[in-house]
């Protein structure tokens, strides 16, 4: 069924977050970039977070004052901790022990737990933590990996946001750095509700020594750990002629250098959708809308490698 992005089921129950277009270089095009560090937690996770533990509320998985624990490295565990706040549920973040201070300071903020895991086991220590978590003190697992609510948090909500913001509403093509794969499966599907024909981009950083906080990037910093299988969301979608763009991981760091410059407080997964975009208008028309995302604010990476120079 094709939906009129003027009548949807979805349209009135979230605030929008801005879209605005954006151009560091004169030689290129502008890119249509969704402002979601504008949303309350700083970051795009607020989606997910609302959208699955509201349903799970509604649904009896989760009874008020119950705990939700989740592993994420760090903007989902901000995003849920905000939300399990404002629903009146406890929340204990399961991550691996080189996330950045800032994080684990704004989740317990919150008023949640965080439960650090050694940086050798890597994502897959913090899985399975998480899961025993969660069995002994009865609470529930989000399991953003693969719960197809994440995805439905942009399908029903961003996408429809966007294309009413558009002044023509119409998208040619989605870019984003999958993590969860929630962001770039969503969109793409809520897009073609809508009757568009998007060409999905996953982006791509390579060299991998210096995006080691990247959300985007999952808790490893190299996004081949997440298609090779960590995300069933991704991995299940099958996106029609998905192209994967690589960025050096060096100059997605400069990149949002210049988007912070120009006035966006912008962490450094949108430096890397930023530098994506770009190098997919290369293989577009001159005319084609491109949709990419900002996906968190600066705050959560002081002390990281994007402000080494500071």
């Amino acid at each position: 069924m094709r939906l009129s992005a003027q009548n949807h089921p979805y349209q009135d129950h979230v605030v929008p977050t801005p879209l605005v277009a954006v151009r560091l270089y004169d030689d290129h095009p502008a890119i249509w970039c969704k402002l979601e560090f504008l949303n309350p937690s700083g970051s795009t996770k607020d989606r997910l977070a609302n959208f699955i533990l509201s349903k799970a509320l509604r649904q009896g998985e989760v009874e008020p004052g119950g705990w939700v624990v989740e592993a994420s490295s760090g903007s989902t565990s901000i995003a849920m901790a905000l939300a399990c706040a404002q629903l009146g549920l406890r929340f204990a973040a399961v991550m691996p022990e080189n996330v950045s201070r800032e994080r684990t300071l704004m989740i317990r903020s919150y008023g949640a737990e965080v439960i650090l895991t050694p940086r050798e086991d890597g994502v897959q220590g913090s899985l399975e933590a998480a899961e025993k978590e969660a069995e002994s003190r009865g609470g529930f697992l989000p399991r953003q990996f693969s719960n197809p609510d994440n995805p439905a948090s942009h399908r029903y909500e961003t996408a429809h946001e966007i294309l009413r913001q558009l002044p023509a509403p119409d998208v040619d093509a989605v870019v984003s750095g999958v993590g969860t794969g929630g962001t770039l499966v969503g969109l793409c599907q809520g897009f073609i509700d809508f009757g568009c024909q998007p060409m999905p981009f996953a982006a791509k950083p390579i060299a991998g020594n210096t995006l080691g906080e990247l959300e985007c990037c999952s808790f490893s910093g190299k996004i081949p750990g997440v298609l090779d299988g960590l995300s069933q969301i991704y991995r299940d979608a099958e996106l029609p002629n998905l192209v994967e763009i690589e960025v050096d991981d060096g100059q997605a760091l400069e990149v949002t250098r210049q988007l912070i410059r120009k006035g966006f407080p912008v962490g450094p997964s949108s430096g890397l959708n930023y530098q994506a975009a770009i190098q997919a208008s290369e293989t577009l028309t001159e005319d084609a809308q491109i949709v990419t995302v900002f996906p968190d604010r600066m705050e959560r990476y002081f002390s990281t490698e994007l402000f080494a120079d500071c």
